[in-house]
């Protein structure tokens, strides 16, 4: 699919016009023929997936910018994490497996946003491939990571009753508790911290959680600007540092989604049909 654009071009009558092969209606056929499923990506990769019990599996969405279209299927008015508001475009939901040995990564699984057509929504989209990552392709793999939209209380305990790891960030405002039940629930950011607390993290109860069900929180600095409140049910982890390196793995599939609109064109495709669409969106994420 790759091949079918250039870095000015992104339209099927350009490819036909540079290849004697194929012809602008034999590549729109094949697009628009057999519904292609994600589970091909699967196939494709994974015999050069370097599975490890270390593993990580990344989950996150990213929006395919189409604001200035009209006629495209599937384009919907969406938030948009990288632009800070919402835009017009295609929703999509990406599994990414880590090796963090080797520091390599491998989309494995994603899914295109469409609750009009199945009704799901992105965090339904992540809880079908989680499960399809431990029950069909039975992946190796220590810990989920994910950001703020996926750090609900379902998708936590979830992955806990998979008896697998998770390392989120939480929003802001969620409510906690660190006080053993003898204080009411605060906002996650007006929490005191020793210094003690501040180094190991510390045990507290998400509001909306089961009653005796507890995480452990720790305080991430980034930045000047930006402090992570991140959890985790592995309640032996006790180094903030550890956690900040863990949580750094969550940016290769930022990297990935970067990379995939940078050098593919992927928001420049003019196919307007949902099928055309989705078929067209596997062959982007091909190796």
């Amino acid at each position: 699919m790759v091949a079918i654009s250039t870095s000015y071009h992104y339209t099927l009558t350009n490819f036909a016009e540079h290849t004697e092969k194929f012809s602008h209606d034999a590549v729109n056929r094949f697009l628009a023929g057999d519904q292609i499923r994600p589970h091909l990506v699967w196939e494709n990769v994974k015999g050069q997936v370097v599975q490890t019990p270390q593993g990580f599996l990344i989950f996150d969405d990213t929006v395919v910018d189409k604001e200035f279209s009209y006629n495209i299927e599937l384009v919907r008015h969406q938030y948009s994490g990288n632009e800070h508001e919402v835009i017009k475009g295609i929703g999509v939901v990406t599994c990414v497996y880590v090796n963090p040995e080797l520091d390599q990564f491998w989309i494995i699984d994603y899914r295109i946003y469409d609750p009009d057509g199945d009704g799901k929504t992105n965090l339904d989209h992540a809880h079908d491939m989680l499960t399809n990552c431990v029950y069909q392709k039975q992946l190796q793999f220590w810990a989920v990571l994910m950001d703020t939209w996926y750090a609900t209380k379902d998708m936590m305990l979830y992955i806990d009753k998979l008896r697998k790891i998770y390392y989120c960030p939480l929003k802001d405002n969620r409510q906690v508790d660190d006080s053993g039940g003898s204080q009411p629930y605060r906002r996650v950011d007006t929490l005191a911290w020793t210094e003690a607390e501040q180094q190991h993290g510390k045990l507290v109860k998400i509001k909306g959680f089961p009653g005796a069900y507890k995480v452990k929180l720790f305080r991430v600095v980034l930045s000047t600007q930006r402090t992570d409140y991140v959890v985790t049910n592995e309640l032996a982890q006790d180094n903030t540092q550890v956690v900040q390196e863990v949580c750094g793995f969550r940016w290769k599939v930022e990297q990935f989604h970067r990379e995939t609109k940078q050098l593919t064109g992927i928001e420049g495709c003019q196919c307007r049909r949902a099928r055309i669409v989705c078929n067209g969106s596997w062959h982007y994420k091909l190796p």
